[in-house]
């Protein structure tokens, strides 16, 4: 076996972080996609209705245009899918919200159902990985429709702009398939072949490997799962496949890849030119199998109840507070709540401070545009639509700078009903977000999370299984390049999940200690197995036989 004996590790100092919490990150590379997407599916519904004079339904409109955020970075046959759903998700959570808003205006019970929508909502988009946005924008749509003023008679009529602004937003982010057909497929394989080169660049041994040796693997995995979701296969998508392949190999053997090479190749998948043929050298190459098979939904939801418990507790917790100080908005409390809860606790502290200092700068600048958005009904459906472009085009760089341009986004979408007091929504937006944050966290670290340690001792069991398969076929004097190549697929698949598994409990309180050793020497003996099938393949040069044997040997 690859796993020493248990020998449980000290459990380590359990320490919120805040330094690198508000730091830059570089912007995404297709930041402009979901910028440009989203103005385009708000701005004809909503200066519809404003020629119509009917700017108070905009936040009916509003609920089907914002689908137009997700799901960039897929496929185009898997995103009509994941669109769909989405727009679907959202129709569904502002139907209950809009029934249970005609049927009652008792303010507890409207919290307690936001709060029971966001968490089914949280999990959900955790479960099937619709990606970010997430859960946020659904949440965001239901709660506020909660406390919209509803007759049961509205609700039809509401539902049904809904659904026709989310057909748009369908359409809007479908389109760009007419000009680059393979766009996605071609980002995920050029950020796979630029994570290898990153973790070629160290040797396997340099600074930060560790770290680089993470982050190549997760872009592998991103970028199978990215053209296993794709339609028939074609021969763009092949020469794509033996790309991922030589990352793979670059990732297995760091020492030996040429980074520049690697670079070179993601350079040349830009634009819609040729792919790259990179020669692999045998027919095993022409079965590539990809990543193991998605597990199925329902597998998923059982480790995703503490955060269900999370979310369902800090939104209803959050809400009560904000009824109890007299804010006239709670669902901006339940809706900060339900925006923090990430995979352990400290990224959910994390996202706490962003959200809090993104909303404060946010409403400072609220207050430097209101003058300028009540110059008129076009002046404010403007605003909110430069906003709603900036905060798409600086959310990647960190969550607080894109919470900069939704919070006066959102102060400015209340006013479509009706000009209101700026001092008044700014005052209760702060003390919302302030009340949200520390309510929702404090309810994040109330529920603990034990079952996390289980799972790394699951990921551990898996990791040393597909370790020990590949072992046995690199034993067999001839085996099948399919069998070979499915193996070293599946062992690299078990070693993400363990390293994502391992990072994701390690940030989580009050749990027993982690085999923190258990799980490197896990790495070290998986790597060493993944560089001696990459050999055994010939898509390495031959090292010493004695030696290929130790890196395979269980």
């Amino acid at each position: 076996m690859s796993s020493a004996p248990p020998t449980p590790s000290a459990p380590p100092a359990r320490r919120l972080p805040l330094a690198g919490v508000l730091r830059l990150a570089k912007p995404s590379e297709i930041w402009f996609k979901p910028a440009l997407s989203v103005v385009a599916a708000i701005a004809p519904p909503a200066f519809t209705l404003l020629a119509l004079g009917r700017l108070d339904l905009v936040m009916y409109a509003m609920a089907g245009s914002l689908c137009a955020l997700y799901a960039h970075s897929r496929p185009y046959a898997a995103r009509a899918r994941v669109l769909a759903r989405v727009v679907l998700g959202m129709l569904g959570g502002l139907g209950v919200a809009l029934v249970a808003a005609s049927l009652t205006g008792s303010a507890v019970v409207l919290v307690t159902v936001g709060a029971l929508l966001a968490a089914a909502q949280k999990v959900l988009c955790d479960a099937t990985r619709v990606g970010p946005p997430g859960n946020v924008v659904l949440t965001f749509v239901s709660s506020a429709s909660l406390f919209a003023p509803q007759t049961l008679a509205q609700v039809p009529g509401h539902l049904a702009l809904a659904a026709a602004t989310g057909a748009w937003a369908w359409l809007v982010c479908m389109a760009p398939a007419l000009v680059r057909p393979h766009g996605p497929e071609r980002r995920a394989t050029a950020a796979a072949l630029k994570a290898a080169a990153g973790y070629a660049d160290t040797g396997g041994t340099g600074e930060g490997h560790d770290r680089a040796r993470a982050a190549g693997y997760t872009a592998v995995q991103a970028a199978w799962q990215s053209l296993l979701s794709t339609s028939a296969p074609s021969r763009t998508r092949r020469a794509l496949e033996r790309l991922v392949v030589r990352a793979e190999v670059a990732l297995a053997a760091p020492a030996q890849a040429e980074a520049g090479r690697l670079r070179a190749w993601a350079g040349s998948l830009r634009g819609t030119g040729p792919v790259p043929e990179t020669g692999l050298p045998h027919a095993a190459a022409d079965e590539l199998l990809g990543v193991a098979a998605a597990r199925p939904l329902w597998s998923r939801l059982g480790p995703l109840t503490p955060l269900a418990a999370r979310t369902a507790l800090g939104c209803a917790l959050a809400g009560y507070a904000s009824l109890a100080l007299g804010i006239g908005r709670p669902y901006w409390a339940l809706v900060t709540a339900a925006s923090l809860y990430q995979a352990n606790i400290a990224l959910t502290w994390s996202r706490a401070v962003q959200r809090v200092v993104g909303n404060v700068v946010g409403v400072l600048v609220f207050l430097a545009v209101v003058p300028l958005a009540h110059l008129g009904p076009a002046a404010l459906v403007l605003c909110c639509l430069a906003f709603s472009f900036g905060a798409e085009v600086l959310i990647s760089r960190n969550y607080w700078l894109g919470s900069v341009c939704v919070t006066p986004m959102a102060l400015l979408i209340t006013e479509f009903a009706g000009y209101q007091e700026a001092g008044t929504l700014m005052r209760e937006r702060v003390v919302d977000t302030v009340v949200g944050a520390l309510v929702g966290f404090a309810a994040a670290v109330a529920v603990t999370n034990r079952r996390a340690g289980d799972r790394v001792e699951r990921a551990l069991a898996a990791a040393d299984r597909a370790r020990e398969h590949t072992a046995r076929l690199l034993a067999e004097p001839d085996p099948a390049p399919t069998a070979l190549e499915s193996a070293r697929r599946g062992l690299a698949v078990a070693l993400s999940e363990l390293r994502a598994t391992a990072d994701a409990a390690a940030g989580e309180w009050w749990q027993r200690a982690l085999p923190q050793e258990r799980v490197v020497l896990a790495e070290q003996s998986g790597h060493r197995t993944l560089a001696a099938t990459a050999r055994r393949q010939g898509l390495l040069p031959e090292r010493d036989p004695a030696t290929e044997t130790e890196d395979a040997r269980p």
